[in-house]
Formats: C-alpha cells, sequence, structure tokens
C-alpha cells in the first residue's frame, strides 16, 4: 500500500483529483481536461499512477507541472483586494441592495432589483462560457462611478456587455435611440459604446460593445447598427462560436490585465 488518498476537487468548473498524503500534503494532481499527471515529486511516480488507476481514462502525459506563464504569474501576484474576478453579476448592485436594502414595503418593484435580475441572467450565461476558453469579468469598476456590467474575453476578442431589464417589454432600437415599452426613447447606445471606448483604451485592444436585453417581449431593429450588437439574454451564448481573433495566450494575458483593478484607474 502507498499510503496515498486520491481526492476529487472541482476548479472554475473543470474536475481536478488531487493525490494526497496521509498528513494532507499533495505530491500530485491529475487534470483530466488536459489528460496530464502533474508530479510535485518524480520519487512516488509510480505510487501515484497506482492510486489514480482507477481514475485515469485514456492515455495521459505524466511529468513536473507546467512552467507558469506571465499571465499566471501576474495573477499571482495580484492582491484579492485588487482582483476582480471573484466579482459576482450584478456585484455593485449586490453590494448597494445590501448596504441600503429600501423600505419593506413598495408600491413598485424596486428597480435595483430588476437591475440586478437582468445583470444575474446575463453574467451567469457568460460564465458558462468558461469551457469554450472564455472568461467573463463582472462590475468592472470605471472613474465616476460609472462601471462596465460585464467583460467578456475569449477567442472572438473582448465584448463590454451593457445589460437591460426589459421583461415582456417591446423594444424598438433606432441608432442611437433605445425606447423600452412606453418609455420615452433614450441614446443608450452612446452609453454602450462609450463603455466599449474606455475599455479599449485600459486593455490597449479593441473592444466591442453589446447590448444585452433581458427577457424582452419582442425587438424591432429599424436600421442597421454601426460597430454595436444588440442581443437578447437567450441570444449571449451565440459569443461562443465566434473565434480565429484571439489566442489562448492572449486571452489569458488580456483575462490577467482585466481583472486588477488599477487597470481600471485611467480611463
Amino acid at each position: 500500500m502507498s499510503g496515498l488518498r486520491v481526492i476529487p476537487t472541482w476548479r472554475h468548473g473543470q474536475e481536478r483529483l488531487y493525490v494526497c498524503l496521509t498528513d494532507g500534503r499533495n505530491v500530485a494532481w491529475y487534470d483530466r481536461e488536459a489528460a496530464r499527471v502533474n508530479l510535485l515529486s518524480d520519487d512516488r511516480r509510480d505510487d501515484v499512477l497506482e492510486a489514480l488507476g482507477p481514475f485515469v481514462t485514456g492515455p495521459v502525459t505524466v511529468g513536473p507541472p507546467p512552467v507558469p506563464t506571465p499571465a499566471e504569474l501576474a495573477r499571482l501576484s495580484l492582491h484579492p483586494d485588487d482582483d476582480l474576478a471573484p466579482n459576482r453579476p450584478g456585484e455593485a448592485l449586490l453590494i448597494d441592495l445590501d448596504r441600503a436594502p429600501g423600505p419593506p414595503h413598495r408600491l413598485r418593484p424596486d428597480p435595483r432589483r430588476r437591475a440586478l435580475h437582468a445583470e444575474q441572467t446575463v453574467g451567469e450565461t457568460l460564465d458558462r462560457l468558461d469551457g469554450a476558453g472564455w472568461h467573463a469579468l463582472h462590475s468592472v469598476p470605471l472613474p465616476g462611478g460609472d462601471r462596465v456590467h460585464h467583460l467578456a474575453i475569449g477567442p472572438g476578442g473582448l465584448f463590454a456587455v451593457h445589460t437591460v431589464y426589459a421583461r415582456k417589454q417591446r423594444v424598438t432600437v433606432a441608432d442611437p435611440m433605445v425606447t423600452l415599452g412606453r418609455r420615452e426613447p433614450t441614446a443608450l447606445l452612446r452609453r454602450v459604446r462609450a463603455d466599449a471606448d474606455r475599455a479599449s483604451y485600459a486593455l490597449t485592444a479593441e473592444v466591442h460593445p453589446v447590448l444585452a436585453l433581458c427577457e424582452p417581449a419582442n425587438v424591432t431593429i429599424t436600421a442597421p447598427l454601426r460597430e454595436v450588437r444588440v442581443l437578447r439574454d437567450t441570444e449571449m451564448a451565440d459569443l461562443a462560436r465566434l473565434g480565429g481573433v484571439l489566442k489562448p495566450a492572449d486571452v489569458a494575458a488580456l483575462h490577467a490585465m482585466a481583472r486588477d483593478r488599477h487597470t481600471w484607474t485611467r480611463v
């Protein structure tokens, strides 16, 4: 008996199997997605492979852990208070509602809760693209109190997503004006483009503007749009079909830059 234990864990939606000594120290881990066994010490190679035998499916590569990329080193050196990656969809609204929940009884629903529902719906869809090589950041703060609701980074490029609650409403888009139901039209697409421009400046890369409409009854676009996408929340997953713009290393480097709060202080 080798005395090794195999402990399964989940990280970013992917399973890893850690091989541990009886005192809890790791000696290796098996990454099923990469089909690789990473050994911290080659002395226990045979024991590790024996312990992992029932879990390994198909051929695997065995060797020391890969050398961290510059993007991974930057992430490891980032102070937790400056790391935007843990932000939940609607993070800013969640904090605001926690600090000032408002009166317990209202004649009309708190508009912040509707906005939160929209950001959570769209944000959760973007988070599910992680397995397709995408990263999503939420509630990215900008100077002046503004924020980018969601920033999606993946093989298809970078997208600054502005989310709007439009449940059961007719939406009419006449660039740059957007009309929700019977409300007065607003020049919302100017705001969406401005957020993308600020993100482009911060990241020194092209960022595409996206208006995400949460649960609209129907959407009418009266004329071709200029450099902006208008998508329903159910269409956000279509971004995963885009590719051929960024290599995995570029995606990782841009994600490492974007998750640093200090990146956004100069825009």
